[in-house]
């Protein structure tokens, strides 16, 4: 996992901590919405960790492919020459 969902989750239990300990309505009202707008942050940095990871694995299967057609082509090209 990403530093930036360790931090927004770390936030976010803060928040839920500080409005279980809240005493007055309004200020466990504002630590609930910030508890609610860290673990959207966190969710979103999870979900780009997890894009990106997908991304990264289609690119080196993309690089692969490309070595081995490389590889083949360079393979094939002294029979080419031969014949």
């Amino acid at each position: 996992m990403s530093q930036n969902y360790e931090f927004y989750n770390t936030r976010a239990k803060e928040a839920a901590a500080e409005a279980a300990k809240a005493t007055l309505d309004n200020v466990r009202e504002r630590a609930l919405r910030s508890e609610t707008a860290w673990r959207e942050m966190a969710d979103r940095a999870l979900q780009m960790e997890q894009e990106r990871e997908v991304a990264k694995e289609e690119r080196e299967k993309r690089q692969a492919e490309a070595a081995e057609l490389a590889a083949a082509q360079t393979a094939a090209e002294p029979e080419a020459v031969a014949g």
